[in-house]
This record gives structure tokens, C-alpha cells and sequence, in this order.
């Protein structure tokens, strides 16, 4: 699973239940940045294992429960890259490209406007915000499964 921007404690305030509900059959919880307090890592902890980034609102507190400026890691064989701001969405896939040469799916946050892009040899995904939707018509994550080395789906699924 898939999420980012969540903004505690203005936005997220406790776990709402649908994103709950979601985090109940993950295997693995990706946070693509601006989490604001590590709390939240912890309550998400408390469903599947957290591997997160520090998005631009996030502090030396949210370094310090291990949250790096980037990730790239290996979900079943796949290569990920996880950023918070993959900067604008003119050459987008390009950019993520060449940051991630070996990925294969990139998760990133930061416009809390979800996406689900495929072109470069590579698949961008943002699973926007499950709390802080600004101009989107609802809170999403995002949900993805990965089995021996395919990225077999992704989607944005809406929560509020």
C-alpha cells in the first residue's frame, strides 16, 4: 500500500477507517513524504512494516525514526524508488528516469494529486492524500501488487 502527504496533526488526526480498512491485508506500507509527525509511522507500523521518505514538512524527528530523502529498495523483486517531490510534471518521467535508473515504479507525493503514469520504461505513481485532497475530488492511497518482480496492478482508490 501506498500513501503520502497525510499532514498530522492538522490533517490527520488517527488512522480514518477507510484508509483502516486497506491497511488491514498490507504486506507493506510505503509513505512518500510529509507525514509532519513520526506518530503517524508508528500508528501505520502498528497494521504492516513502514519504509518511508521525509517530504519538504517533515523534521529531524521524522529523520530520526529513519526516513530517508529517497529510497530505493526492492518489493518482490521489483525495483522501487521512493521520492517525496519528483518536481514538475513537465518531464517528469524522464527526470524519475534518470534519478532511478534501475527502478521499474516509482512512488512520490508532494501535489497530493494522484497519478498513475506509465512511459520511460518506468511507472510513476502518486497515490495523492488520504486527508489533505486540496483540489481533488477525494482522499486516495494507493494500492499495489507486486509478485515476482511484476508490478501485477496499481490503483488510486478513494477514501473520504
Amino acid at each position: 500500500m501506498a500513501l503520502a502527504d497525510t499532514h498530522a496533526p492538522r490533517r490527520w488526526r488517527g488512522c480514518p477507517p477507510a484508509v483502516a480498512a486497506h491497511l488491514r491485508d498490507a504486506d507493506l506500507i510505503l509513505h512518500a513524504g510529509d507525514v509532519c509527525v513520526p506518530s503517524v509511522l508508528d500508528e501505520l507500523a502498528a497494521y504492516a512494516p513502514v519504509r518511508a521518505v521525509r517530504g519538504n514538512n517533515d523534521g529531524t524527528d521524522v529523520a530520526a525514526w529513519g526516513a530517508p530523502e529517497i529510497l530505493e529498495l526492492e518489493l518482490a523483486g521489483l525495483p522501487v524508488g521512493v521520492i517525496h517531490d519528483s518536481g514538475p510534471a513537465k518531464g517528469r518521467l524522464r527526470r524519475m528516469r534518470r534519478r532511478f535508473p534501475e527502478a521499474r515504479l516509482v512512488v512520490f507525493g508532494h501535489s497530493h494529486i494522484p497519478l498513475d503514469e506509465t512511459g520511460e520504461g518506468l511507472r510513476i505513481f502518486n497515490p495523492g492524500s488520504p486527508t489533505d485532497r486540496r483540489r481533488q475530488p477525494h482522499g486516495t492511497i494507493g494500492l499495489l501488487d507486486i509478485d515476482e518482480g511484476r508490478l501485477l496492478d496499481a490503483r488510486i482508490v478513494p477514501v473520504t
